[in-house]
């Protein structure tokens, strides 16, 4: 499904004199033009920040003081759209810098091609940065040869590439969205997956699965599918512990159902840190919604807390949240350059908190 489109174009003027409360059709009935509400009009509330290539899925990350994007690269391709995403064909990583929020952003060659990576078949979907020293290391999703998505490392000297990928991915990884959260103590965790396209409900006995469920566990009525979170090693190449489930709880301390299609998790993870507390941000899919739950620990459990960003134009979003200059930023995506969902284009807006730390509602529209 898509959103709706890029302008909503104001109604004609009519003549307002010539309809006045007194008009009336032959049957006593207000005329057409006396029914007819006022159209809302909207502009977008940012503007891409590149228009050469199609963008999405930005994860953002200061390093130096200097603002790095890693976004997916959207590309034109043959394949119908469907709910599995397979018309998102993206085949190599660019990312994107600069020195300040708003101004001239620098779009970097090619960071990592699909070529390069020895056991990836097709669809580098949304990818994540991280670094260790003076190594940069950028993960990634990609179905393998039979079909299954595992997530992939490559590592550079440089934060903008180019890239050299491990010849095999994460011992242990599957599904999708990669995000890496490194914590004030060292310690460095991925949480990542996705239900539908991304797989989830395909691994749900350890294997992929082919055959399984094309959306979810279909039981509305039971614990949802959710994130997976596991500790990196040393070496932030390989995860150190099995993968576990990143809980999400509702306001009774349960864990969201499967049926709670405005709350529980769909793809898009991300996880930041504020005030101590540990905000762990996703997409709903499906209905279109960024949320985030709050938790003490980067393990949750994490109690469902509210909305971060409105639908955007296009049926996917993708976020991230990092802080600069001492103002906090939401960078997304939608469809405003194309009006298609698999061409998308990459903003960012300033990101508030209220006093109790919970996160004003960011509307993606200026509604008029």
């Amino acid at each position: 499904m898509n959103r709706p489109p890029m302008y909503l174009v104001a109604c004609a003027a009519l003549a307002v004199a010539a309809c006045s409360s007194e008009d009336k059709t032959a049957t006593g009935a207000p005329s057409a033009a006396q029914q007819a509400p006022a159209k809302e009009q909207r502009e977008y509330l940012s503007q891409p920040l590149v228009s050469e290539i199609y963008t999405a899925d930005p994860s953002a990350h200061i390093w130096d003081g200097k603002i790095y994007v890693y976004p997916s690269h959207d590309i034109e391709g043959p394949t119908p759209e469907d709910d599995l995403g397979s018309h998102f064909e993206m085949r190599d990583y660019r990312v994107m810098s600069m020195d300040k929020i708003g101004g001239p952003v620098t779009l970097h060659p090619v960071a990592l091609d699909l070529a390069q990576v020895p056991w990836a078949d097709k669809q580098m979907w949304a990818p994540d940065a991280a670094r260790k020293g003076d190594t940069y290391f950028l993960y990634f999703p990609a179905k393998d040869k039979q079909g299954a998505f595992r997530i992939g490392v490559a590592t550079s000297k440089s934060p903008t590439g180019p890239f050299e990928a491990r010849p095999e991915p994460i011992k242990g990884s599957f599904s999708i969205d990669p995000a890496v959260f490194t914590d004030t103590d060292g310690r460095t965790y991925m949480y990542f997956g996705g239900i539908w396209g991304g797989q989830l409900q395909r691994f749900t006995t350890g294997e992929y699965d082919a055959n399984g469920s094309k959306t979810d566990l279909q039981a509305d009525d039971k614990p949802a599918l959710t994130a997976k979170v596991a500790m990196l090693s040393d070496d932030m190449l390989e995860f150190s512990e099995k993968p576990r489930d990143v809980v999400i709880l509702d306001e009774n301390g349960k864990p969201l159902l499967g049926g709670d299609h405005d709350r529980r998790f769909f793809e898009a993870s991300w996880m930041h840190k504020y005030q101590d507390k540990y905000y762990f941000s996703y997409s709903t899919g499906d209905t279109h919604y960024i949320v985030y739950a709050i938790g003490d620990s980067p393990y949750g459990p994490f109690k469902y807390t509210g909305r971060i960003l409105e639908p955007v134009e296009g049926w996917t979003t993708h976020h991230s949240i990092v802080e600069w200059d001492g103002r906090w930023w939401l960078f997304y995506a939608d469809s405003q350059l194309s009006g298609q969902t698999r061409l998308r284009n990459v903003k960012v807006t300033e990101l508030f908190y209220n006093p109790d730390g919970t996160i004003k509602t960011i509307d993606p529209f200026v509604r008029r």
